[in-house]
């Protein structure tokens, strides 16, 4: 937004002070994702509010897929409810900022067939500050930080933007990433300059990444210790049938690799940058158009002009170019690492936390 707008306070109701009571209630107007919620009172709200940098009233966007005006207080309220200390508020606003950015395409990811959910990645000191898992089971259960800055976001798309299962959200299976999916990088093992910097921010600054995704794709390569030998798995677990980023390639869509620190530390001893990285996978991440024809979206595909469409021997890359690929260097020891395969029509946006 050009200049700074405001809208007038959230509705408030009144019923029983009673935590069982007002989950029920909740439950019963589709403002809870299944999961208990911390009730949020007035008090609760404001002082959630307080942990960040911007007014009640400031209205941060319009969110579809049902244009809702998504005001800090608002958001305040879903962070209540979902867990959030207020330490993490500033988190929580940069991450609703950059799902309102038109490249992120949010009415589209949350509404779609195919149940995408948004992967957050935040780089720099906060994470350390709030305790942001970066390590061991980033991904998974038992950090409140993580769970609850990541569900506080799902809930914003559901409850202000309307993207309700059965409703709006039509997910044909969906992806438990709709609950929360939220982690950030481990800067201390990273080998490379950190995700921020690689993605235009300064090295002070603390970012928050989000990515559409349909699933994580765990690779394990515990028998190759090169570089090259890593990111040939690597690459050759994404030659897959079924996976809609290879017939949609008019939209640039970002694809997530979450590097194992083992993985990573391999790469970069054998003197990969990760610019090399994303153009290995963009030259090996490939299927011969003979192997994708007549399948998955082939009838819906969507390719540039330069792809010989007609000549089955023409090798498809997963994505339209290099940079599409968001590698993060995460979670602790072991020989794993993963990619996070991506509807068709998200580009990954970041925004700086400001507290």
């Amino acid at each position: 937004m050009s200049a700074t707008q405001t809208a007038g306070p959230a509705t408030r109701i009144d019923i029983d002070n009673d935590y069982v009571a007002v989950n029920e209630y909740f439950h019963e107007q589709g403002w809870s994702d299944g999961l208990p919620v911390m009730p949020p009172t007035e008090d609760a709200v404001a002082a959630m509010i307080a942990g960040g940098p911007l007014p009640a009233d400031e209205v941060l966007g319009i969110m579809p897929p049902v244009e809702g005006t998504v005001t800090v207080e608002k958001v305040a309220a879903n962070a209540v409810m979902a867990g959030c200390r207020p330490d993490y508020f500033p988190v929580v606003l940069a991450g609703v900022k950059a799902l309102l950015q038109p490249k992120y395409n949010v009415g589209s990811v949350s509404t779609t067939t195919g149940g995408a959910a948004p992967c957050f990645m935040v780089s720099g000191a906060i994470a350390d500050e709030i305790e942001i898992n970066s390590g061991t089971a980033c991904m998974g259960s038992g950090f409140r930080a993580n769970a609850t800055i990541g569900r506080a976001l799902r809930l914003v798309i559901r409850n202000i933007a309307g993207a309700i299962p059965g409703e709006m959200d039509k997910g044909t299976l969906a992806f438990p990433g709709r609950y929360s999916f939220l982690f950030a990088e481990n800067e201390a093992r990273n080998p490379w300059e950190p995700l921020r910097v690689n993605r235009g921010f300064e090295m002070e600054d603390s970012t928050i990444t989000v990515i559409g995704i349909r699933g994580v794709h765990y690779i394990n390569e515990g028998a190759q210790e090169t570089g090259l030998g890593n990111l040939e798995t690597i690459a050759g677990s994404m030659r897959r049938m079924g996976l809609v980023n290879y017939l949609h390639q008019s939209h640039r869509t970002a694809i997530g690799v979450v590097l194992g620190p083992e993985h990573a530390h391999e790469i970069a001893k054998d003197g990969f940058s990760r610019q090399d990285v994303q153009e290995y996978l963009f030259e090996h991440a490939r299927m011969p158009v003979r192997e994708l024809a007549s399948r998955s979206y082939w009838n819906f595909r969507k390719w540039p002009d330069e792809y010989e469409e007609n000549n089955p021997d023409f090798m498809v890359p997963i994505v339209y170019a290099p940079e599409d690929f968001v590698i993060c260097v995460a979670g602790g020891d072991g020989r794993h690492s993963a990619w996070l395969s991506s509807w068709y029509m998200t580009q990954a946006a970041t925004e700086k936390i400001e507290k």
